[in-house]
């Protein structure tokens, strides 16, 4: 598994019990105690690393690539009675952006979330997670099916940013998530986003309008990126964790700000240490969520859906 750098003092300790527990196959010397000490020292050290992070540090942990991703959460999250469905029926069909029917319980579900890949091929197969503008055009085919056969929408939000090459903006990028924008908040079914590594920018956003709106741990939701902001207001990327701080885009912040409505914990030492059980967390979510959505009339939820939204932030009119 990959380490994050302030992640060392864990490493070194590691580094220790390996060579204890050496020591102790050899059958030679009793460290017994020592290995319980050095374990213990580990849970210490580890409960007292993660429940400091700065906003820089969740930054690092939400592009963990260990952390798990879109498919990850669905597959685990539906038993694999997952169906991906395909293109946007215009253009083509976008990898950076899946989607398709899954059963949770017995209440089929339609999923769409951003796809990162696991190595450098992926990656590049997946575009690093950044959609074009058919990848958002697809996720609001998938939607208005979801609404057609009256199954709720669940979205995964994963994301550096929409694709932001030239190609991309010929195709319409700015008016394909400002068209889901606009759909999503009148859409009759319910729809509930997580938030499950980095939301940046529009291209979060074009998958991110829902009836609940959660973020993980150790995630962001920010307009912009750290690293993008300290070279706009410093010509460089030295500032990156003094942009992050600022930004307040940390699960807290959000939350504080009233621009999501709950974090779901992550295990300690984040998502990707122990995904099994983030999954069933994601599950539990959803199983305590989409009930009360479901209770609700349609008209109803898309006036708190439109409320909500339109209540963010400050404003004055002229």
């Amino acid at each position: 598994m990959s380490h994050l750098d302030f992640e060392k003092p864990l490493d070194e300790l590691k580094d220790q019990l390996e060579k204890a527990k050496q020591i102790a196959e050899k059958g030679k010397v009793d460290v017994s105690g020592l290995i319980m000490e050095i374990e213990k020292k580990i849970e210490d050290t580890r409960k007292n690393i993660f429940s400091n992070l700065t906003a820089w540090q969740k930054v690092q942990l939400s592009r963990h690539p260990d952390r798990p991703y879109s498919l990850d959460y669905i597959k685990a999250i539906t038993n694999n009675t997952f169906i991906e469905m395909f293109g946007d029926r215009n253009v083509k069909d976008d990898k950076a952006m899946i989607g398709g029917f899954g059963m949770v319980d017995g209440q089929t579900i339609m999923f769409i979330g951003q796809q990162k890949g696991n190595n450098t091929k992926m990656r590049q197969y997946r575009n690093f997670g950044m959609p074009n503008p058919e990848g958002y055009r697809k996720a609001l085919r998938l939607m208005k099916l979801a609404e057609k056969f009256n199954k709720p929408v669940i979205t995964f939000i994963d994301t550096p940013g929409a694709f932001p090459g030239l190609e991309a903006e010929e195709r319409g990028q700015g008016e394909a998530i400002a068209r889901n924008l606009y759909e999503m908040s009148i859409l009759k079914v319910p729809v509930i986003c997580f938030i499950i590594g980095e939301g940046a920018s529009g291209g979060a956003l074009g998958i991110g309008i829902g009836d609940k709106v959660m973020m993980l741990e150790n995630t962001w939701y920010s307009v912009i990126s750290p690293e993008s902001c300290s070279s706009i207001l410093w010509r460089n990327w030295d500032n990156k964790e003094k942009a992050a701080e600022a930004l307040k885009l940390t699960a807290t912040d959000m939350q504080d700000l009233k621009l999501v409505d709950g974090i779901v914990k992550e295990p300690l030492g984040g998502a990707h240490s122990n995904p099994d059980k983030m999954f069933q967390t994601v599950k539990s979510e959803i199983k305590k969520l989409l009930p009360k959505l479901l209770e609700m009339d349609p008209k109803i939820r898309v006036e708190k859906r439109i409320e909500k939204f339109c209540s963010m932030g400050v404003y004055t009119e002229g």
